[in-house]
């Protein structure tokens, strides 16, 4: 573990990008059930289901029965999925009131704010109804988080490994939606690279936030590989895996400063940060973009591993 103020603060802010990632993803799953019929729109569900990893569990309980109410109640509320979205809000205020005496007053305020309204919105099933509400409160809360955060924190450690735990969880995040709906979702690997659906490209960029930007960038053109380079390697967007390393890559290195010395988590970064420099959105496409995703994913997952043990002993 990290040493415990930073593990803290750590998980505090991944929890909080999590459940906003998480809030996105389930909008852009409904309103692309409310275009099809039945059966697609079950298909959809379960992409969502796919894309946070809960497939396992959630057919544990449900089968394959994916309608609607289930998924929504499944990952916002369901005590039996232990990475529900409640769950997420509350170990967020856990984390920041362990960490009470290193972040300031706004920041507790607006992170214990969340926990109770979500408490709220949640304390009983979600009906489909209702969802746009509950949804729209979880993004506004988690932007209200982030706003404290940057308005009130002093620029120091504390601050810096906030800011790691938000883009290492949403790098991961833009990478498993990418992966998801281009690869695992196709009817077929020859369909990779092809002109595919503009509403399910759409839906991939609503997901991330990202449709607007891209249409204002590409006279509102929908073409995956250009989607594809969008989300990977445009360090303008700031959902980007290049964007998100670009941060990371600057609060590295605050702590290199502020500790003295560079850690095993910096050549790893560096090596990825390097990768998402040089790399051409055509090179990612010849070896697949699947297989690139996939490393990516491992790196990533390496690097949050390898700063809690770098940093385990900091306090």
């Amino acid at each position: 573990m990290l040493g415990r103020s930073a593990n803290g603060i750590f998980w505090l802010f991944r929890n909080l990008e999590r459940a906003e990632n998480t809030a996105r993803l389930i909008e852009a799953g409904f309103r692309m059930a409310l275009t099809r019929d039945a059966r697609d729109a079950s298909d959809e569900w379960r992409s969502v289901i796919v894309t946070l990893g809960l497939r396992a569990l959630y057919e544990t309980k449900f089968g394959t029965d994916y309608a609607g109410p289930n998924v929504i109640n499944f990952i916002l509320r369901d005590k039996d999925n232990p990475g529900n979205v409640l769950a997420m809000c509350e170990l967020a205020r856990t984390n920041a009131r362990m960490v009470r005496a290193g972040i300031t007053r706004e920041v507790w305020e607006s992170v214990n704010d969340s926990w109770l309204r979500m408490r709220e919105l949640l304390a009983r099933p979600v009906a489909e109804t209702r969802l746009g509400a509950v949804l729209d409160t979880l993004r506004r809360q988690s932007t209200q988080v982030r706003g404290a955060m940057e308005g009130t924190m002093l620029r120091n450690e504390i601050y810096n490994f906030a800011r790691i735990g938000s883009f290492i969880e949403r790098a991961d995040n833009t990478a498993r939606i990418l992966d998801v709906k281009y690869y695992v979702l196709l009817p077929s690997i020859s369909y990779v690279g092809s002109s595919l659906d503009n509403v399910q490209w759409e839906n991939v960029l609503r997901s991330l936030a990202g449709e607007r930007a891209y249409r204002w960038l590409n006279a509102g053109r929908m073409e995956a590989r250009g989607i594809a380079e969008f989300l990977i390697l445009d360090s303008r967007f700031p959902r980007s895996l290049a964007f998100c390393y670009g941060k990371l890559r600057s609060n590295l290195a605050h702590l290199a400063r502020e500790y003295g010395c560079e850690t095993e988590a910096h050549a790893i970064l560096q090596e990825a940060d390097c990768d998402l420099h040089t790399i051409t959105i055509d090179a990612i496409f010849e070896q697949g973009l699947h297989e690139y995703i996939a490393k990516f994913i491992s790196r990533n997952t390496r690097l949050a591993n390898q700063i809690q043990y770098d940093y385990r002993f900091i306090d």
